[in-house]
């Protein structure tokens, strides 16, 4: 029995031993991985800010070709006034 007895505790040192080594490990792998992510968010360049918008700029244009359109009688006012509408969203 005394041969059984050191047999257990042999077992119960290693693994307790292995226990510990696998825990001190896992914990370094973790710091190892959130430092790296602290490092790759540090260095991610800053986000573009959006283009100036073109689109009241594109509206005056195409409200100044419309004018032009009725001053040469190529449209009637109600297709002005239509167009005019469609453009500005109304």
């Amino acid at each position: 029995m005394p041969g059984l007895l050191r047999g257990v505790a042999r077992v119960a040192v290693v693994s307790g031993t292995a226990t510990a080594v696998s825990n001190r490990v896992s914990r370094r792998q973790a710091g190892r991985w959130a430092q790296q992510d602290q490092q790759a968010y540090q260095q991610r360049p800053p986000e573009a800010a959006p283009p100036p918008s073109t689109q009241g700029e594109d509206r005056l244009a195409q409200l100044k070709e419309l004018a032009q359109l009725k001053e040469q009688g190529v449209l009637t006012d109600a297709e002005f006034d239509a167009e005019k509408r469609r453009i500005l969203g109304n």
